[in-house]
């Protein structure tokens, strides 16, 4: 399937409602759930594919047999990126990822609380809602990677990425000026 960026819809708000409705439950009380990647910013261009962040407090421990009955598909084991220039342990990358098609096409990321990359979306996210230039110029981006590499997955990741990590480095300092801490979920 190739990759296709469309135009905010300002719907993904209530596919993302819908989605966690038939996650929550499945999931045990306390997990975090958090609306994260482009369809959870304002105004910016995205894949219509809603992800989700499960936050779990072990992800060795977690039982995935009632996501799976709720029709949400495990993928195989997974890994998030580390940023070029950063010493990430193992650990702190690891997550399961789960696919559903209704009731809307999602990605569910579950990952382990405090890890690095249970905190990276979530300031990503935060981030671009409060920079709408910034929001603007990885449309752009996003545009012009699904127009050069729409058949290459990994083409378009291998570029992607490191543009996070570009949007990263300006929110770490904006996340101290700020005082932003970790949503208590969506």
């Amino acid at each position: 399937m190739p990759i296709e960026i469309v135009p905010h819809n300002p719907g993904w708000p209530l596919a993302f409602a819908r989605v966690k409705a038939a996650l929550r439950p499945a999931l045990a009380p306390g997990a975090l759930i958090h609306h994260i990647g482009s369809t959870a910013v304002p105004g910016l261009a995205a894949k219509d594919i809603i992800d989700i962040q499960v936050t779990v407090p072990d992800l060795d421990r977690f039982d995935d047999t009632a996501l799976i009955a709720a029709g949400f598909h495990r993928r195989p084991p997974t890994t998030d990126h580390c940023p070029p220039g950063m010493s990430v342990a193992p650990a702190e990358l690891q997550k399961r990822l789960y696919r559903a098609q209704t009731p809307h096409p999602a990605h569910v990321h579950l990952r382990e609380t405090g890890r690095f990359n249970q905190r990276y979306p979530l300031l990503c996210r935060d981030y671009l809602r409060c920079h709408p230039l910034s929001s603007a110029a990885y449309a752009t981006i996003k545009h012009q990677l699904a127009a050069h590499f729409a058949n290459d997955v990994g083409a378009y990741y291998d570029i992607k990425d490191p543009v996070s990590d570009l949007i990263m480095a300006a929110a770490e300092p904006w996340a101290t000026a700020s005082g932003w801490v970790l949503p208590p979920g969506d």
